[in-house]
């Protein structure tokens, strides 16, 4: 699209040789005789740049500037960037009006090199701040808004527009990291984006404000059933492509789910909206996930009743933690919570005198001949992923799973002795073999028994060298 100029000068011969110069370059040109034409002009237009000549008869350029500013900022428009004409070689004059804010200052009669030069630098600058300023708002990975621009928008949305305020949570999205990896986290983050971006109208506004938390505000839909059509779409195309990216045998309950309020007629402050749509998010995620629920007053009522009955608000805050751990085999984590549960282990082990197993697996396939570098990281990766939903399947319910590097497995099984290491080496090769998954991949483990009388033993000497210095 070409750019489009408006040019504003009393004096006819001017502005027609501005007009001519600039639509020989293939630029849209509007053009007028007054400050007062062209400020009712702009009250309904949003031209690319202003030329605006200083020296007019019946408002000066700088008056019309002045009033112009003043109308963009009560009407909340950004500004558009002006360039000053003038047929004066006065530095005083360039430079009250750079002082003013003007872009750049060009000289009549036109030159018309320097004329398009200029107007190509202004033009350049003003979208080197636009793109400087959207990458400043966006999240890399997805391209929505961040939490910082976004959550400025929907405030601004909530307190103006009718619609539906939402808080969206991806479901089991932590299961997909752990066996599959950060990087395939991501590209399931993206495809997510995709879906919504094709579910969403160019009115609607969605911001990222977590790793897999995101809010959205829909001007155009706030009916019950319609969220929940939406919803269930969502549901289904991300468990599409997200089976397209890792494959036919992905299993992991990913999904969406939905708490949303609706807009103003359940308030607009953005804060109490948020803590409302968020109530109605965990009531989902307490109900089966996957789905969407709307905020009633009712509702709240109850919500404020469980809270006032210790049993029952203890009740609801286990229900709401339960649903985090989804598996039903052993417990699969990141690092930072396995350090966490570790440490707390060894504490247990050693206050009430009990032992465990520690194990290290590596899994190596086997090259194929030929094969491409990349390819054989994929294969590497996907065999990785069904082998921790082996072990995950295998193990049990109080064994704890590390997957720390591409083919490392560490686990750490509770009430375990060190002999019975082969035994638990025996199981884990017994159901990977039943997998089907098993050929052309190489398993190695390392084992190592915690006593609680080492762990003692330790503390001792730690104690006597602290006191010894």
């Amino acid at each position: 699209m070409s750019d489009w100029i408006v040019v504003v000068d009393d004096e006819k011969l001017s502005l027609l040789n501005a007009r001519n110069m600039l639509k020989e370059e293939g630029m849209r040109v509007s053009c007028m005789r007054s400050g007062e034409d062209f400020l009712k002009y702009m009250e309904t237009h949003h031209p690319d740049l202003v030329l605006l000549d200083v020296m007019m008869q019946d408002m000066d350029g700088f008056e019309v500037y002045k009033r112009f500013r003043e109308f963009e900022k009560k009407e909340e428009r950004k500004e558009t960037p002006v360039i000053f004409l003038t047929g004066e070689d006065n530095v005083e004059i360039e430079k009250r009006g750079l002082e003013m804010g003007a872009s750049d200052f060009i000289r009549k009669s036109f030159n018309r090199d320097i004329l398009l030069k200029r107007i190509e630098n202004t033009l350049e600058n003003v979208r080197k701040i636009k793109n400087l300023t959207e990458e400043a708002s966006m999240d890399g990975l997805t391209g929505f808004l961040n939490k910082a621009a976004g959550t400025a928008r929907m405030k601004q949305a909530c307190e103006e527009k009718t619609g539906a305020f939402a808080v969206l949570d991806l479901d089991s999205f932590k299961l997909v990291n752990d066996l599959y990896g950060h990087d395939m986290g991501d590209k399931v983050l993206q495809a997510f984006s995709e879906v919504v971006r094709k579910n969403v109208r160019e009115d609607d506004i969605v911001c990222r404000i977590g790793g897999d938390e995101f809010v959205a505000f829909f001007g155009s839909v706030n009916d019950e059933k319609a969220l929940k059509a939406i919803t269930r779409r969502l549901n289904e195309e991300l468990l599409e492509a997200a089976g397209k990216l890792i494959g036919a045998d992905f299993s992991v309950p990913l999904g969406i789910s939905a708490g949303v309020v609706k807009v103003p007629e359940h308030g607009r402050e953005y804060q109490e909206l948020f803590a409302k749509a968020d109530r109605m998010l965990y009531q989902v995620k307490q109900n089966g996930k996957h789905d969407c629920a709307v905020y009633a007053p009712q509702e709240d009522v109850s919500h404020l009743e469980e809270e006032e009955n210790l049993e029952k608000e203890m009740a609801m805050l286990t229900k709401i933690i339960e649903e985090r751990n989804e598996s039903e085999g052993a417990l699969m984590l990141g690092m930072d919570s396995f350090a966490a549960i570790y440490r707390f282990v060894m504490r247990y082990i050693k206050r009430y005198e009990m032992v465990a197993l520690k194990m290290l697996i590596s899994i190596n396939v086997e090259k194929q001949e030929n094969a491409q570098e990349e390819k054989s990281e994929q294969e590497l990766e996907k065999t990785a992923g069904e082998f921790g939903r082996t072990l995950q399947e295998t193990l049990r319910k109080s064994d704890i799973i590390l997957y720390y590097k591409k083919n490392r497995f560490f686990l750490l099984l509770p009430a375990f002795l060190e002999e019975h290491a082969g035994k638990v080496e025996k199981r884990i090769r017994e159901a990977w073999e039943k997998s089907g998954n098993h050929k052309g991949v190489n398993l190695k483990f390392v084992a190592e028994g915690i006593d609680f009388r080492d762990l003692n033993l330790q503390k001792e000497k730690e104690d006597y060298f602290w006191h010894d210095r």
